[in-house]
């Protein structure tokens, strides 16, 4: 592309930009060599914040109640609104486990629904609904609780979903877990005491109202064997898995972190998402 002399700034913006995709190459290779990646800054996001009460008699998690053993915990720092280090960074310091094993997995012991996170008195997939639906009508008498219907802007497909609650429609919009209970249970969770298991069953990081059908194909599968069709929404979601999985301290397989790492590489400045643990600012 010839660019006239009469124009500087655009010819800079150019180069910065060809600068900027010669980086974030640049910064994926080195991830998967193991030498290295490169710090990141957030994009303004907001989520709700939550404490926690006990519906049924179990242990009552709370924020502080996550696993230490994350790498980095002891300096790392809980993410504020519109601040972050990149999702490549955290990604580089998981640690490998290429032997996992679901041996005594029950989907069950992670109290799903079972904890009542903002002290609402309303279970679990409704406060996700009622945070991800748009137009939400609530039922009522329910404490303002129940979600009736609403309209879901699917991120996984890309499209809009109508949501009716219903016997036979309450499935078009399900509650993902986007680190699998399954696959925290393998890469972690297994050694983890209930109260651990429970926040991380019910917390709002780890959960997205997501289309039905798509949340059953996903199944348990990790990032090798399952990515949105919506190929926008694929940093989005890779981070958001990072974000898990660094918070709580659980493991990946090398063909897991390959598979971020090659999403990541068309997004080298991803933020984590607002909720996870950072890890510790480079030193200088």
């Amino acid at each position: 592309m010839t660019v006239r002399a009469s124009a500087p700034p655009a010819a800079a913006a150019g180069r910065r930009a060809a600068r900027r995709g010669r980086a974030g190459a640049l910064v994926v290779a080195l991830f998967l060599v193991g030498i290295g990646v490169a710090a990141a800054t957030a994009a303004p996001h907001t989520e709700p914040t939550a404490t926690t009460t006990t519906r049924t008699g179990m242990p009552s998690p709370t924020a502080t109640d996550r696993p230490s053993t994350a790498p980095g915990a002891d300096s790392s720092t809980a993410l504020p609104a519109g601040q972050g280090r990149g999702a490549l960074v955290a990604l580089a310091a998981l640690r490998v486990n290429d032997s996992p094993t679901r041996a005594g997995y029950q989907r069950d012991l992670f109290g799903y629904r079972a904890v009542d996170l903002d002290r609402n008195g309303c279970d679990t997939r409704n406060d996700i609904l009622r945070r991800d639906l748009h137009d939400a009508v609530i039922k009522p008498g329910t404490h303002d609780c129940v979600v009736l219907s609403g309209m879901l802007a699917d991120p996984y497909s890309g499209t809009t979903i109508a949501f009716t609650r219903g016997t036979r429609t309450s499935d078009d919009v399900q509650i993902d877990h986007v680190v699998a209970l399954a696959d925290a249970w393998s890469s972690g969770a297994a050694a983890w005491d209930p109260a651990n298991r429970f926040r991380l069953g019910n917390d709002p990081l780890n959960l997205l109202a997501v289309s039905g059908p798509l949340n059953t194909q996903k199944s348990d599968g990790d990032a090798a064997q399952w990515l949105p069709p919506n190929v926008a929404y694929r940093c989005t979601y890779v981070a958001r898995q990072v974000g898990v999985k660094y918070t709580y301290g659980l493991t990946v397989t090398t063909a897991e972190r390959r598979a971020m790492a090659g999403v990541l590489a068309g997004c080298p400045d991803q933020p984590l998402p607002p909720g996870s643990t950072l890890p510790a600012p480079a030193a200088g």
